[in-house]
């Protein structure tokens, strides 16, 4: 067994031989350049090498195996995981162990970088000049590597440059939005949800990937050191609901690369914008707030209040001033809690002897705050109506304070 290329090619080869690996290589390269991928790559290899051949690239998520008259399942899938495996760790320059269906295996190179193997597999009766097949399979499947990096390129460029006219240009008319979408391989008509994640893992590619892998038909793109996606809608009638829960669940599965923002459900296209700006603020809320609100952020009241702000922020600093400003003031100016002690009375259900025992106070230091909550805005704890607008005020509050004025 051998794992080093064949052939030294500080020897002439003969004639013949010549011929028939131009011959061969005229073949890989047309079926290249055909689209016919790494598949038909490794069949001529196989038949011109007379042994089983299998072509390897890890960065493409591609594994072709030639057979010759056989297909890639009579293989097995052990052997077949054997092998992504041992090329994987060969491309990270890991140790491994090396399969033992392995015979000899060229790699696949550009400079010296190593992206992948060319490997010959037991079985068959290779002739001599196997290892000169191998090398025009690394060739011709480097050709390959090289053609579907420059089409993710151009799909990234389109990608980030849509995403972008839809942050940037709120006048983008429905119908074009729709049709760039779709030329993305993305369903945009029956409407979206964003996702905006600022990431804390050096693998932005990944997070990408991991979209991609995990809600079918989303778009996604690293921008600005942030990601961003749009989940088209999924569902039948329920489609805002379903839409909403699938993406509460990427969102979750991403924030262990760093913090995500969802918007609310659009079903008009031509408001994804404000969509885009809902996901940022809601960004920006989870990464500068200090207030525990994590899990309360995607309920309807927050939800709503991050829509208004979206697309009538002067409304919602407006209820803010209204409301709770004057309290927000006070305790920064007199290092207070009263913004404190009134959201923990609201929480237990307007108890005074509750509300003390949650802060660590005297009851009668609960009642002389709330007192003072009434003095400064003018509303009144224990009113119902009151208490209403009190506490959507500290909803609209949480929502805006990282954007208020140090």
């Amino acid at each position: 067994m051998t794992v080093a290329p064949f052939h030294d090619n500080a020897e002439p080869l003969p004639g013949d031989l010549v011929q028939r690996l131009r011959a061969v290589h005229l073949q890989m390269v047309e079926a290249v350049l055909g689209g016919d991928g790494l598949e038909r790559v490794a069949r001529l290899a196989a038949a011109a090498a007379g042994a089983p051949v299998a072509i390897v690239i890890p960065r493409l998520g591609a594994i072709a195996v030639g057979l010759q008259d056989h297909t890639v399942d009579s293989l097995g899938e052990d052997t077949l995981n054997l092998l992504r495996r041992y090329v994987a760790d060969r491309v990270k320059d890991r140790p491994t162990r090396v399969p033992p269906s392995l015979v000899s295996e060229v790699p696949i190179a550009s400079g010296d970088e190593t992206v992948g193997a060319v490997i010959l597999l037991t079985g068959g009766k290779p002739g001599p000049d196997a290892g000169e097949y191998l090398h025009l399979a690394a060739v011709a499947s480097l050709t390959e590597v090289a053609i579907e990096e420059a089409k993710e390129e151009v799909e990234q460029n389109l990608r980030g440059s849509f995403l972008e006219d839809l942050r940037s240009r709120p006048d983008l008319e429905a119908r074009e939005i729709v049709r760039r979408a779709g030329r993305l391989g993305c369903d945009l008509s029956r409407g979206a949800v964003v996702l905006c994640a600022e990431l804390t893992t050096d693998r932005p590619r990944h997070v990408v990937a991991l979209i991609g892998g995990e809600y079918t038909g989303a778009l996604a793109q690293h921008m600005e050191d942030r990601v961003y996606a749009i989940l088209p809608a999924t569902g039948g009638d329920g489609a805002p609901e379903a839409t909403l829960e699938r993406g509460r669940r990427l969102a979750e599965r991403l924030r262990q690369h760093g913090t995500v923002g969802l918007s609310s459900f659009y079903a008009d296209p031509g408001e994804f914008s404000r969509a885009m700006q809902e996901a940022e603020l809601v960004l920006d809320v989870l990464r500068q707030s200090d207030a525990p609100i994590a899990q309360d952020i995607g309920t309807g009241t927050y939800r709503l209040l991050f829509r208004v702000l979206a697309s009538h922020p002067e409304e919602v600093r407006s209820f803010y001033e209204d409301t709770v400003a004057p309290i927000v003031r006070y305790d920064d100016q007199y290092r207070t809690d009263l913004v404190g002690t009134l959201e923990s009375y609201l929480e237990q259900n307007c108890n005074m002897n509750a509300t003390a025992a949650a802060i660590y106070a005297h009851r009668h230091t609960v009642a002389y705050r709330l007192e003072r909550v009434k003095e400064l805005t003018r509303l009144d704890p224990m009113l119902s109506e009151d208490r209403e607008r009190l506490g959507l005020g500290l909803k609209a509050y949480r929502i805006i304070a990282p954007r208020l004025p140090k």
